[in-house]
């Protein structure tokens, strides 16, 4: 079952059908989880609501819930319900595993089953366990001996099972009834593990001037739980935590992202896009599921290019220009509704009609209305080589203060005086070489940068350019330069700067 209309794009009520559909494995122990609601957030974040039936007999008792997360936070579990408190919480995160079992047995006894390849006769040998760092150690009887891994069948018997080992994550909570009886109790707490992200893909006809969209969203579940048949909603926005990582540096993105203001028929939560998966689904261990959100068709879109130099200064040779394709998400371009963060991979048809791959992008989270503008790759034939032609230092006629002070004088005068010193710009004369080695003609973007990165550098004057600039920002100065087929054409700039 596929979204393939736009009515269920809009809503962004995610079908669940093949592709989410999963029965519980019969061989696996029964889940002690009760009616499950599960939040996922983007930054693989989850909050995870159970409400288990529990039957509390009077007083003080201690009542296990397993099947949680195996990697909760402690921190944010409540439990909430009638007619009791909360006395003391503990999570048993040490789950039983070989390993596990063997660090729990030392200083214990262990029977050791060894059998003859050649005979297949078995000998059994009491051995205490003195270490398991790296390897185990063991004493049996009057001698030391390392128990290796060369492949000869040898069996660890133990005698119990440790008790502060669990088969599965489990959450212990001592509380105090004031009553026996059974009763709805809700579990609640945050874990990391499970995340979704969108992936978009993107069928660009040139010639037509259009792209065909379709979004996945893309659930993945690590946190060592299965969670069986949830309510899943899906939540797009940075939601503020503790402890998450600042910000990491990111190139800038092609000009022409222009945020809307269309708001969509979706769901909301504070600040944040909410979008439900339809029906209930299990959400497996080590799994990775897709739904599909967004199919839409014949949206118009169109192919630029754009070349940035990010200070005034030359290259030895001409750089590709980048590719650029874009389009809308607003409701007259047939989308309407705002995009999660995500990947958008684009293709285009070759001349056998088939489908290939020609870049990918990521794009922020994207109010309905946005203009977006997706770098697929740098243009094989579209270059631009920026060249200095000349760089000199002018001084004109004008003067500006460095510096002001007023010195007061013991029969309490005052004389104030400054210094002051000539205004001096620098002259620097650029040369853009952009050149079309395609069967089409294009536009290039030329954008120069570096114009006016701090505070005290914004005193940029433009005394001459060959084609009209667009002054983007106080840093970036753009032009749009028409190049023909197979041609080349010459930008020229002269700017005045302070530095």
């Amino acid at each position: 079952m596929r979204c393939r209309t736009l009515a269920m794009a809009v809503g962004f009520s995610l079908c669940s059908g093949a592709a989410f559909a999963q029965s519980a494995n019969p061989a696996e122990p029964r889940s002690a989880q009760g009616d499950l609601s599960v939040t996922i957030y983007n930054n693989n974040l989850a909050l995870v609501q159970d409400i288990r039936q529990v039957s509390l007999p009077a007083g003080k008792s201690r009542q296990e819930f397993a099947d949680v997360s195996a990697q909760i936070r402690p921190e944010t579990v409540t439990l909430s319900g009638e007619g009791f408190g909360i006395v003391e919480q503990n999570f048993d995160y040490d789950l039983l595993s070989p390993s596990a079992l063997m660090q729990k047995a030392v200083g214990q006894t262990v029977t050791l089953l060894r059998t003859n390849p050649a005979t297949g006769a078995e000998t059994r040998e009491r051995a205490t366990v003195l270490a398991a760092n790296g390897g185990v150690v063991l004493k049996i009887g009057d001698r030391i001996e390392v128990l290796r891994d060369d492949g000869l069948p040898v069996r660890v018997i133990f005698d119990s099972i440790p008790p502060n080992l669990r088969a599965r994550p489990t959450l212990s909570v001592t509380v105090d009834a004031r009553s026996g009886g059974s009763r709805p109790l809700t579990l609640s707490y945050l874990t990391p593990g499970l995340g979704w992200k969108s992936d978009y893909v993107a069928l660009f006809d040139e010639k037509a001037g259009k792209i065909d969209v379709q979004g996945w969203i893309t659930l993945s579940n690590n946190t060592g739980t299965t969670f069986n048949n949830t309510k899943t909603l899906l939540v797009a926005g940075d939601v503020g935590f503790s402890g998450q990582n600042p910000g990491y540096y990111q190139p800038p993105r092609p000009r022409g992202n222009v945020a809307g203001t269309e708001s969509g028929n979706g769901q909301r939560l504070g600040d944040f896009h909410v979008y439900p998966i339809e029906g209930r689904t299990t959400i497996a261990n080590a799994q990775t599921k897709q739904v599909s959100f967004l199919d839409a068709s014949g949206v118009p879109a169109r192919k630029g290019y754009e070349f940035r130099n990010g200070w005034m200064g030359a290259e030895d040779e001409a750089r590709s220009a980048a590719s650029v394709l874009k389009f809308s998400n607003a409701r007259a371009a047939g989308i309407g509704e705002a995009l999660p963060a995500g990947t958008v991979r684009v293709y285009m048809r070759d001349s056998r009609a088939q489908s290939q791959f020609i870049g990918e992008s990521e794009i922020p989270h994207t109010p309905g209305g946005s203009q977006l503008a997706i770098r697929t790759g740098d243009a094989f034939d579209v270059k631009v080589q920026p060249v200095v032609e000349k760089r000199d230092v002018i001084t004109s006629e004008q003067w500006q203060t460095y510096a002001r002070w007023t010195v007061t004088y013991p029969d309490g005068t005052k004389k104030t005086a400054a210094g002051e010193v000539p205004k001096r710009y620098y002259r620097t004369q650029m040369r853009y070489i952009v050149t079309n080695a395609g069967p089409t003609p294009v536009t290039v973007d030329v954008i120069q940068g570096g114009l006016g990165q701090w505070w005290w550098w914004r005193d940029l004057r433009v005394t001459d350019e060959s084609i009209k600039g667009v002054q983007d920002s106080a840093d970036e100065r753009r032009w749009e330069v028409p190049v023909p087929a197979e041609g080349k054409v010459e930008l020229t700039a002269t700017f005045l700067t302070p530095w």
